[in-house]
């Protein structure tokens, strides 16, 4: 029997842009795929409710409602939709928002064809749950060397989820981009001394090392790492960190982070 395709849910306030994408989407050779177009987020909401997708496609900055707003809503129906931003938005303004939403994955638009490509080479990977979520680690996910992965996915306990309030965007040349003020307060630093800085300033240099020989090429290789690093603060103490770091799709990195001891401990308050 024939796999019936993939459902795609575009949405774009800007009518010719969403028909666009659905074109680029419907099109590609190695996604059979069926679209639908909305151009009000509240439309696209009723749409979600009263139908099943595979997957929405959405862009962030619309009248009403922003992406992120309509994920957080279209989630109270489907918890696991996969949900990709496709926005002119810099990632860097809107970084902390991605985390705490859960948004699967961004795409920037300025990339011209390369952008869509990118696109529907993240489409394929969310569907299939390969793309993972911008959103915080829980506490089954933390750890270095944390052993073979499960067969399967235990189910989420959302007591058992760590808050990553510090976040920040890392450019492709290394150096910080934006940085939150949660995120700046937690290495001791004011966010504007950091930005324009390399990150391996806030870490040791044997930290530094792992970082970039394990870390990084996971993540610009498509996976989303979660895990404990050491940190480096500004009065030269360390302390361990829970982290968590994905890639956009122009090569940025967006990190989100809190101080390991603080998570423990609300994680113990909470058995």
């Amino acid at each position: 029997m024939t796999e019936a395709p993939l459902r795609v849910l575009c949405v774009d306030d800007e009518p010719g842009l969403a028909e666009l994408v659905a074109a680029y989407l419907e099109r590609d050779d190695e996604i059979d795929c069926e679209t639908a177009v909305e151009t009000d987020p509240k439309e696209a909401l009723d749409r979600l409710e009263r139908e099943a997708f595979d997957c929405v496609v959405s862009d962030y900055d619309m009248p009403g409602r922003t992406g992120v707003e309509l994920l957080s809503a279209a989630r109270e129906y489907d918890p696991d939709l996969p949900f990709l931003l496709f926005s002119a938005t810099e990632p860097d303004a809107i970084a902390a928002e991605m985390v705490r939403a859960g948004v699967s994955d961004y795409v920037t638009k300025r990339g011209g064809a390369d952008g869509y490509t990118a696109l529907l080479r993240r489409v394929e990977h969310a569907v299939e749950g390969e793309g993972g979520r911008f959103e915080a680690a829980s506490d089954g996910e933390r750890g270095r060397d944390s052993g073979p992965k499960p067969t399967a996915d235990p189910p989420r306990d959302p007591s058992r989820d760590v808050a990553l309030d510090g976040v920040c965007t890392v450019a492709p040349d290394g150096t910080f981009e934006f940085v939150g003020e949660e995120y700046g307060e937690l290495y001791g630093y004011d966010p504007d001394e950091l930005v324009g800085e390399r990150w391996q300033r806030l870490h040791p240099t044997e930290e530094v090392e792992h970082i970039r020989t394990h870390i990084i090429p996971a993540v610009m290789g498509g996976e989303r790492w979660t895990g404990t690093s050491t940190g480096l603060r500004a009065d030269g103490s360390t302390f361990a960190e829970s982290k968590m770091v994905t890639t956009t799709s122009d090569d940025r990195l967006v990190i989100s982070v809190s101080e390991f001891e603080e998570v423990a401990s609300g994680a113990r308050a909470d058995d």
